[in-house]
């Protein structure tokens, strides 16, 4: 009798285990389906190659995108790419980001205007305008052939463009780094674009307040271009 007693316990005991205890397997469909939404959730698109290339857009979607090239709105007056994004190279496309998420914190961020710059699109501005003072011949090339350069400005949290005292792609003096009769606040717009870049990793030139190159690291001359499907012109 004893036994039997025994025997009825056990069975009372596994009964209640299996009854407040999930299985593993009900486990491992919980973290299959929790993986699964997390993957449908963050996966950017990438039609292109994500080892040599970054689409700005892919990994910072809140940097508001210009490319003036891919409009009218430019010193040629001419639409000389077939679509507006922003490409550079992973490293620089990164230091892009952080520095725009260092922007946010004081309620600015960036503005792109232009980025990559395939050498075939290169030769369409050579061909309109074969001045080496205004384009880099494309047999040469430039830091944006090699996806190395960006064109840019800051913008407040609503998006508009703080004041640099020259529009982008003027070529007189008032664009440059050395003039000196513009505003307190225009030079202090400057200067904040400048420094914010140069911590990252940029460099200016003297000519053009908007145009950036990255010096951390070196690129070879590219004439990939980069698909334009489902892209609004």
């Amino acid at each position: 009798m004893r036994l039997l007693y025994c025997l009825i316990g056990i069975l009372l005991i596994v009964g209640c285990k299996s009854t407040t205890e999930p299985s593993e397997e009900n486990d491992e469909m919980e973290t299959t389906s929790t993986e699964a939404a997390i993957e449908v959730a963050y996966t950017p698109r990438f039609d292109y190659d994500s080892t040599k290339w970054l689409d700005i857009l892919d990994i910072e979607p809140s940097i508001l995108i210009d490319i003036k090239y891919a409009t009218t709105h430019n010193f040629v007056e001419e639409k000389m790419y077939d679509c507006g994004r922003c490409f550079l190279r992973p490293e620089v496309a990164k230091a892009v980001a952080v520095a725009h998420k260092e922007l946010q914190e004081i309620g600015l961020g960036f503005k792109m205007y232009d980025c990559y710059r395939p050498r075939p699109f290169q030769q369409r501005l050579w061909d309109k305008v074969p001045d080496a003072r205004y384009v880099t011949p494309p047999d040469k090339g430039s830091m944006h052939n090699r996806g190395a350069a960006v064109d840019l400005t800051i913008v407040d949290a609503g998006g508009k463009e703080l004041a640099m005292g020259t529009g982008y792609d003027y070529f007189g003096k008032e664009a440059y780094h050395t003039y000196t009769d513009h505003s307190d606040t225009i030079q202090a717009n400057r200067d904040l674009l400048k420094e914010i870049l140069a911590k990252y990793g940029f460099k200016h030139i003297r000519t053009e307040w908007w145009h950036y190159s990255y010096q951390l690291k070196s690129y070879a001359l590219s004439d990939w271009v980069w698909n334009c499907d489902g892209i609004a012109e």
